[in-house]
């Protein structure tokens, strides 16, 4: 006899994100368990949001529809801006990522995979949960690197270069400011105890929206129109803090700053220089 009440509580139960899982390890178990996949997984999610970003600069200046979205109508990203920045970021991951990783690859064994998917409840509390701690880390460390002088000439001072941001400036960061941010977004998720989907999900997030709070654009679909009450800082905010660097210095929301009395808005400036960066 077919027990019903069983077969409807296992269902009830079984995650949705469970097939999607089951997928994914029946096909590329051995790819998701190498210390190499999460480094692998974020530079090619960086790569096509900057690409994507890149093309729209290339065409704003003969392309109205893309134009009117930016946030400084009359700044023209070159191609130095694009080589200079490229370069560094290459030459960061060449000589620090790339190496950290190969090294965890050969003195790391393949992680265990667990068995049953995260409920679909998990996955977004996980994700919204490592965005809100690693927001705090990242307000307490850049407001910390601007106040004291040797921290920000030693460290933070060339990610300010560009006053005027673009999606490239995303990752134009010393090597300190980069394992910083790489270290916390892998520890944020063992110190909450996420899943690891859930983990490589909050990892392609931060991407998406570093990238999107550097790109120069305000576009109807960014987050800070997404997100209601004005809780999220988005890239008006995150430029305002590089035309006014004592200002907007949580990466995400916007509440550290409220409290902090840190928090601006002005309104988008025009500038007259076609190449932003400053020496």
């Amino acid at each position: 006899m077919l027990d019903i009440s069983n077969t409807t509580w296992d269902l009830s139960n079984q995650s949705v994100l469970q097939p999607l899982w089951d997928y994914l390890q029946q096909n590329h178990e051995s790819s998701l368990r190498s210390p190499l996949f999460p480094v692998i997984l974020s530079v090619s999610m960086y790569l096509v949001l900057v690409f994507f970003y890149t093309v729209l600069d290339l065409l704003a200046p003969t392309w109205p529809s893309i134009r009117r979205y930016q946030i400084h109508q009359d700044r023209t990203v070159t191609w130095s801006n694009i080589g200079s920045t490229l370069a560094l970021t290459t030459y960061n991951h060449l000589l620090y990522i790339f190496p950290a990783a190969v090294a965890q690859w050969l003195w790391r064994p393949p992680i265990p995979l667990p068995r049953e998917a995260p409920t679909l409840t998990a996955f977004l509390l996980g994700i919204v949960g490592c965005t809100v701690v690693f927001d705090f880390q990242y307000y307490l460390w850049h407001l910390l690197h601007h106040r004291v002088g040797w921290l920000y000439r030693t460290f933070h001072a060339l990610h300010h270069q560009y006053r005027q941001t673009f999606s490239l400036v995303t990752q134009y960061l010393s090597a300190w400011e980069l394992f910083s941010v790489g270290f916390w977004t892998t520890v944020d998720p063992l110190l909450l105890q996420c899943h690891c989907l859930t983990a490589w999900a909050f990892m392609l997030f931060n991407i998406w929206v570093s990238t999107e709070d550097h790109c120069g654009y305000d576009f109807p679909w960014a987050m800070h129109r997404l997100v209601p009450f004005g809780l999220w800082g988005g890239a008006l905010r995150h430029d305002a803090h590089h035309q006014l660097p004592g200002t907007n210095f949580a990466p995400f929301f916007a509440h550290w700053d409220w409290l902090g009395g840190t928090a601006t808005m002005p309104a988008p400036v025009k500038t007259k220089k076609r190449d932003d960066k400053e020496a």
